[in-house]
C-alpha cells in the first residue's frame, strides 16, 4: 500500500520558505489565460465570467486552458463542478508541468494531469512523454498510461463543487480531492512549467484557482 503524507504536513516541512499568493482567476475576465485546440475557438466564447466571478467553461472545444507562467514549487488550488445532468463519461483534468505542446494526437501537450474524470479525481497520467518514478497502474505501452488514486473516490454529487489541492516541490507531486489525499509521486520529469485545465467537450464550472509560489 502506498503512503501518502497530508498535504498540509508537506506545506509545514516547507513553511521556512515565503510564500506568495497569486489568484489565477481575476474574476472580470479570462485575461492571462490561453486557449490551445487544433480547431480555431475564442477563450471568450468559450469561458464565460459571471457576476459571482464563476467561469462557465461550454463544452466545445478538445484541448486545454493555459495559465501564463511557469512555476516549479508551489501549491495549487482549484474547484470545479459539472452540472446536475453531466454524463456519466465526463472527463477533465488539471495538467501540471506543462514543458511544451500539443504534442501527443496533436492535441495534448507534454505534462502530469490530476484526473478529475467523473469517479476517477486524483488518478495521475503522465502525458506526452512524461513521466515518474512510481510504477504504473496500467500495462506497459498502454495507450493512457495511468496511477490510480490510492483511496475510494472523495468526488462531490454532481451539481456540487470539488476542489483538487496539488503541492509540488523538487519533483513530488501530491494530490488530494476534496481533502482527500489521492495520490503521491515522486521524480516528475518535467518537474516545472504552466498550469492548465483540460477540456474535454463536456461543460463545467470554474472558481476559485488560486496557487501559492515559494523560494527554492
Amino acid at each position: 500500500m502506498r503512503f501518502l503524507l497530508p498535504l498540509l504536513a508537506l506545506g509545514a516541512a516547507c513553511a521556512a520558505s515565503p510564500a506568495h499568493a497569486t489568484d489565477l482567476l481575476n474574476g472580470k475576465d479570462m485575461s492571462g489565460w490561453t486557449l490551445v485546440t487544433p480547431t480555431p475557438s475564442d477563450i471568450n466564447q468559450v469561458c464565460v465570467v459571471g457576476g459571482d466571478g464563476t467561469v462557465a467553461v461550454a463544452g466545445k472545444p478538445i484541448g486545454y486552458l493555459v495559465a501564463a507562467g511557469t512555476y516549479t514549487n508551489y501549491q495549487l488550488h482549484v474547484e470545479w463542478r459539472w452540472p446536475a445532468n453531466t454524463p456519466k463519461n465526463t472527463n477533465g483534468g488539471v495538467l501540471i508541468h506543462i514543458a511544451t505542446g500539443p504534442i501527443d494526437r496533436n492535441t495534448w501537450p507534454k505534462s502530469i494531469q490530476v484526473q478529475t474524470k467523473v469517479t476517477r479525481g486524483g488518478d495521475l497520467l503522465p502525458m506526452a512523454g512524461a513521466t515518474f518514478a512510481e510504477p504504473l497502474s496500467t500495462k506497459p505501452g498502454a495507450a493512457v498510461p495511468q496511477l490510480n488514486r490510492m483511496n475510494p473516490s472523495s468526488e462531490k454529487p454532481y451539481g456540487e463543487w470539488n476542489s483538487a489541492d496539488i503541492s509540488c516541490h523538487d519533483g513530488v507531486l501530491e494530490c488530494s480531492i476534496n481533502g482527500v489525499a489521492q495520490n503521491k509521486v515522486t521524480g516528475c520529469n518535467p518537474a516545472s512549467g504552466q498550469i492548465g485545465l483540460q477540456l474535454e467537450g463536456f461543460p463545467f464550472d470554474l472558481r476559485n484557482i488560486h496557487i501559492e509560489t515559494s523560494s527554492p
